[in-house]
């Protein structure tokens, strides 16, 4: 069963980029299924399908995340 929600798509890099996230990769989709960190801000991206992928911290990509937009979050001002 999937979680309840929407997916949309958000930019991700090294810093804000999760485990379930969605990234097109060569019309390909990859499912991140687990996080290492590494040094200097990189981060390893393990997918569900047993691949892995190293994100350096100024790359940036565009990734499908779901969200429930019924739960407010609330910003500062």
């Amino acid at each position: 069963m999937r979680p309840p929600g929407v997916q949309v798509a958000v930019e991700v890099n090294a810093a804000t980029v999760r485990r379930g996230d969605q990234l097109m990769i060569g019309g390909q989709v990859f499912v991140i299924s687990d996080l290492t960190s590494m040094h200097r801000g990189a981060k390893r991206l393990h997918f569900t399908s047993g691949e892995s992928m190293t994100l350096h911290p100024s790359t940036i990509l565009w990734a499908a995340r779901r969200t429930d937009p019924r739960i407010a979050r609330r910003r500062p001002f």
